[in-house]
Formats: C-alpha cells, sequence, structure tokens
C-alpha cells in the first residue's frame, strides 16, 4: 500500500515515474484514449479547506479512471464534531479504497495514515501540497524538457508551497532559490534537509535569488487560515513580488507559474501573469493528470 503524505517520502525515481505516468495519462486522455485503470473503486474526498482545483480534478480524474469520488465535507463528517481521527481511518477504511485530504495539519494526514488500512493522500496541509508540486514539475518539463540542472525560484510567503517545491526540486536535480523576509521563511527542517542535499539558498534579496532562473514561482501573501493577518502581510510582502524588474534577471525565456488563484498586483503583475497565462493555465489543468497519476500509483492493484 502506498501514500503521498509528502514529497519527502518519494525517491527520485518514484517522482519521476509518477510524472511519466502523468504525461502518458494526458496524451491518451487528449486522444479520447479510455483508461479505466481504478474500475468500481471509490475515494473518499475530506475537504476541511475549500478548494477549486483540488476537488475538481481529483473528481474528474477519478471518473476519468473509471471509479468514483465522494465529496465529505468536514462539517458534515463526525470529525467535524470531534470524533477522533484514529477513528475515522478505521471507519473509512472499510467502505472506501483510499482517502485524499485537504487540511490544516500535517499531523491529521499521518494520522490517517497510521491507523487507517487503504491509501491515503496529501491535498494540502500547512506544511506541504505535494499533488500541486507534482502538476508544477510536470508543467515545466512540459516547457524546458527536463528538470535536471534548471533553476526555481520562488518569491513570497515560506508557506507549504515553498515547502514542497523545495523537495520536488531538489529531488529532481533543480537548484532551488527562495526570497523571502527573514520572518517568513520556509520550514527549518526542510531547509536543513535543502542544504544537505541539493543546491538550495533562501535570502530576502529578490534580484540576487531570481538571477538566472528558468522558473519563478509565487503564491498569494495569505493563505487560507491567515485572513485575518492579510493587511499586515501585504505591507510585510510588498516587494515580494513577480514583475518586469524580476523576470529582466532570469534567464531568456523563463517561464512563470503560480498555484493559483492569483492576486493581481500584489504576488505577481497583471502584466507579467497575461503574459505568462498559457504557462500557468497549463499547470493549473496539469493537476488533473498529475493527480491521475497519483491516484493509480496509490490506489490500483
Amino acid at each position: 500500500m502506498k501514500h503521498l503524505l509528502k514529497l519527502l517520502d518519494w525517491s527520485k525515481e518514484e517522482i519521476l515515474e509518477t510524472l511519466d505516468l502523468a504525461d502518458k495519462l494526458k496524451a491518451e486522455k487528449k486522444a479520447g484514449i479510455k483508461h479505466h485503470i481504478l474500475e468500481g473503486k471509490t475515494l473518499g474526498m475530506i475537504f476541511e479547506k475549500s478548494s477549486t482545483r483540488t476537488r475538481v480534478s481529483f473528481e474528474v480524474g477519478m471518473f476519468d479512471l473509471g471509479g468514483a469520488a465522494l465529496f465529505l465535507s468536514s462539517k458534515d463528517l463526525q470529525i467535524g464534531r470531534g470524533e477522533p481521527v484514529e477513528d475515522t481511518a478505521r471507519v473509512l477504511s472499510r467502505f472506501l479504497d483510499g482517502i485524499m485530504i485537504r487540511t490544516f495539519d500535517q499531523e491529521e494526514v499521518e494520522s490517517l495514515a497510521k491507523y487507517g488500512s487503504i491509501p491515503i493522500i496529501n491535498g494540502l496541509t500547512d506544511f506541504c501540497h505535494p499533488c500541486q508540486v507534482l502538476a508544477d514539475l510536470q508543467t515545466i518539463r512540459e516547457y524546458k524538457g527536463s528538470l535536471e540542472g534548471k533553476k526555481l525560484c520562488y518569491i513570497g510567503d515560506g508557506n507549504n508551497m515553498a515547502n514542497s517545491l523545495i523537495v520536488g526540486g531538489i529531488k529532481t536535480g533543480m537548484s532551488v532559490a527562495i526570497a523571502c523576509p527573514k520572518e517568513y521563511q520556509p520550514d527549518a527542517e526542510i531547509m536543513k534537509w535543502a542544504k544537505e542535499n541539493g543546491d538550495f539558498i533562501c535570502t530576502d534579496n529578490i534580484l540576487e535569488a531570481a538571477k538566472g532562473s528558468d522558473v519563478l514561482y509565487t503564491d498569494v501573501w495569505a493563505s487560507m487560515g491567515q485572513e485575518g493577518e492579510a493587511e499586515e502581510r501585504k505591507k510585510i510582502f510588498k516587494d515580494y513580488q513577480i514583475n518586469d524588474s524580476v523576470v529582466e534577471v532570469s534567464n531568456e525565456g523563463v517561464m512563470v507559474l503560480h498555484c493559483l488563484p492569483a492576486h493581481r498586483g500584489e504576488e505577481i503583475t497583471a502584466k507579467v501573469l497575461e503574459e505568462h497565462a498559457s504557462e500557468i493555465f497549463d499547470e493549473a489543468e496539469n493537476r488533473l493528470h498529475a493527480q491521475k497519476a497519483v491516484l493509480v500509483k496509490c490506489m490500483a492493484d
């Protein structure tokens, strides 16, 4: 039985195999080839955080693969009323073939895997967002031909996206630069791992981080659950924006990615976003194909 709890748990080979499968499934879908690999199987999707791309891509993905998906809001489950996660895991394991959960605490995802007896897929936590980064890596490879030796620069809050991009980038041979305020750096253990395992820097100097980049990446300044900090964060992050000046110090042909939703005029200018819209919305589409590959890797017999 295989889980996707965080990319740290997966080897380079497992990540690249998943990207290869995502490419294959994408090509087959566009060619009209059906691939009912998960026929008769059911995925439970627990949402404690709202979603557009995660919900739609997993639900459509299970349909494409011949299975079914159940939307399970935490408001409608006993877990939302205090039932221990270990009990929820054991009960749902009797009904379902897999669980995708989008929640706040990474420990909740780990506990589902510990106490359940079916594959668990992390659809997002405050610690990491592995499914998004697999789609990002698929998109970079489509545009750049390879990942090895490319430079990825992330600008903004050192949040779950930064944590997962560091791990996914370094594991696939990319160099990774993070530009963020000193008080908002990525997870300390992730950065320690990165420095020991790859080419990595974290700085508050935006242009230094972006120089020579092949890929620029950003995310909103205030994530879900941080709405009360939004105005204060606007002041702190006002200079941490992908704009023409950042693009100019990057390599020619730099691609720009954003996990969406985007706040134009904050973390990215409207001009840059529109100039790179094809990349950003290919990235969004690849959530479907990358997650179908994850579903097959975790749930196929």
